[in-house]
């Protein structure tokens, strides 16, 4: 499905489909996310309200989980190893490298919409690192050769 703006009236829908379980936060924001491209900022104090939640209990859980973005993602989501064992094995030059490529740092989109590169703290890829996540799909003992070839294939 492709992200729409913003549209408080598409939002209530969802929320009133959800609001009915106590237990039904997170899959409400996955379907949030999943219609607009991110949870909007807008939409915190109507699902706090459906949910008898606080906004900042809401706000929260979108900010915890790294799966849930504020902003809409682009078209391809990079997601770097940044833990520990990545680091040792060059996951920081990996990432300067990603960075330098696309134009733009960790946590940003390119200008195009094309492409999001993110920092993520373990994929469980330890022995295989530096490691990345490139649209739900694990790559190892990468390089920055091998990087540019995964990031060329986006296009």
């Amino acid at each position: 499905m492709h992200a729409q703006p913003w549209n408080p009236d598409i939002a209530a829908g969802i929320i009133a489909r959800h609001s009915h379980a106590q237990d039904a936060l997170l899959p409400l924001l996955h379907e949030l996310q999943a219609e607009f491209g991110c949870v909007p900022e807008a939409a915190v104090p109507l699902v706090a309200l459906a949910m008898n939640l606080s906004r900042a209990e809401v706000h929260g859980v979108v900010t915890f989980y790294h799966d849930y973005h504020r902003t809409p993602h682009g078209a391809h989501t990079v997601k770097l190893c940044q833990a520990e064992a990545c680091q040792a094995m060059g996951a920081r030059d990996l990432a300067r490298h990603v960075e330098a490529r696309l134009g733009v740092g960790l946590g940003e989109t390119t200008a195009d919409g094309k492409v999001t590169a993110q920092a993520i703290y373990c994929l469980g890829l330890c022995a295989t690192a530096p490691s990345a996540m490139i649209d739900g799909k694990l790559a190892g003992r990468l390089t920055p050769a091998r990087m540019d070839k995964l990031l060329e294939a986006l296009a």
